[in-house]
């Protein structure tokens, strides 16, 4: 939330983030998407990078193939932000009064 913070910022952007609720992987696309990759390859022993990667290039979804690149970069998990310092960033979420804890909208502070 306080890198999407400051994007919104430096590029004065309003950002509108939803959430799917749990369990609904049924309206999210790329459920979807991964369930045609998953018909496509049928069974096919995926045992090395370019086997997954050319059986990826190869299938399409509503007629389009999709872009397909090997990301090979560790992505740090678990980073924390103490309750304190994130007192800053929570005062500038804008949580819809309807859906709370599925939307958010961040709104550029004006210079």
């Amino acid at each position: 939330m306080k890198r999407m913070v400051e994007f919104a910022d430096q590029n004065n952007l309003e950002i509108v983030l939803v959430y799917d609720p749990p369990y609904h992987s049924k309206y999210n696309p790329i459920e979807r998407c991964w369930g045609i990759l998953e018909k496509h390859w049928n069974g096919t022993l995926l045992d090395d990078r370019t086997t997954v990667l050319e059986w990826a290039r190869s299938m399409t979804w509503k007629g389009i193939s999709p872009v397909v690149n090997l990301l090979d970069r560790v992505y740090q998990t678990g980073v924390k932000i103490a309750k304190k310092a994130f007192q800053p960033i929570a005062n500038r979420l804008q949580r819809n009064p309807e859906i709370p804890k599925y939307a958010v909208t961040i709104a550029p502070l004006l210079s």
